[in-house]
């Protein structure tokens, strides 16, 4: 399944009965979909064209012609290779053999980077690197695993001299968010995109005037919602949560390209700093080295 058609089936309890009409409708023949247009699709569910938008909306689209797009492309991508289990992610299992254990991890981290790549979305990407480019300070978020990917950002913007903060204390994420202000840019990180703690940093920032950016698993979710600019990684993991793995190496493969997208844009800026950070770091290894 798809991730467009995996958050449809996995989000409608919250849906309203209108929009749970229209989310089977679309599951049930997503191919047919993306040939109708939207007042044929409304008549057939018995419902109005704004619903149709305001649901396609809701999953940060820019409407009902850009959710087609997208959903044929990931149709298409399912149908031309098959055989590679793109989406299907294998759980831990009792006695598993070594060799099926690292094939396995094999496949979902693949997996996770595909599905990941398939939802992004140019646009938003640029946004967020240009806004993280001409940041005034950055501050970000994550609580447990999203903490981590949110430390890996870190020392990837420190390294090129941006002015950044990641605490893992949730404390400390509130009172740095009380600090910002116009020209600042909050990120945080969350798979469910429900953290609270993450919630309750992104919404003071938000409120001290910065410009806000969400990086969540695909889907509707209150961190998603809030945030200025949403970017979005698989939500195709389901067993393997007991180590957010999949989910991991989705959330650094995104950092991975805003970094480099930052580096890129401002290099003449960038890359003398990247540079004399890895050779400091080098010089005063060995010179404590050579003390020693």
């Amino acid at each position: 399944m798809s991730p467009i058609l995996h958050a449809l089936e996995h989000g409608k309890p919250k849906l309203s009965q209108m929009e749970r009409k229209l989310a089977e409708r679309i599951l049930a023949s997503p191919g047919e979909i993306v040939h109708m247009g939207i007042t044929e699709l409304a008549e057939e569910c018995g419902i109005s064209t704004a619903t149709i938008t305001r649901f396609c909306k809701s999953l940060h689209f820019k409407g009902y012609p850009d959710f087609k797009v997208k959903l044929a492309a990931e149709l298409a991508h399912s149908d031309g290779s098959p055989q590679d289990g793109s989406s299907s992610y294998q759980d831990i299992v009792a006695g598993n053999p070594l060799q099926f254990i690292v094939e396995a991890m094999q496949a979902n981290h693949l997996a996770s980077i595909r599905d990941t790549t398939s939802l992004l979305d140019l646009g938003r990407l640029q946004d967020v690197i240009d806004l993280l480019c001409r940041a005034r300070r950055v501050d970000l978020y994550g609580m447990a695993t999203s903490s981590i990917v949110a430390q890996d950002f870190y020392q990837k913007l420190i390294r090129i001299g941006v002015n950044c903060t990641a605490f893992a204390d949730s404390h400390m994420q509130i009172t740095s968010a009380s600090s910002l202000s116009s020209g600042d840019v909050a990120f945080a990180v969350s798979y469910s995109g429900e953290t609270p703690e993450t919630v309750d940093a992104l919404t003071c920032a938000a409120a001290s005037g910065a410009s806000t950016v969400s990086l969540t698993s695909y889907g509707s979710s209150t961190l998603a919602t809030l945030a200025d600019i949403p970017l979005f990684s698989s939500s195709l993991e389901q067993g393997m949560r007991r180590g957010d793995m999949a989910s991991r190496i989705a959330q650094l493969h995104i950092i991975d390209i805003l970094f480099t997208g930052m580096v890129s844009t401002r290099f003449g800026d960038f890359i003398p700093k990247l540079e004399q950070s890895y050779l400091n770091v080098q010089h005063y290894r060995h010179k404590r080295g050579g003390q020693s």
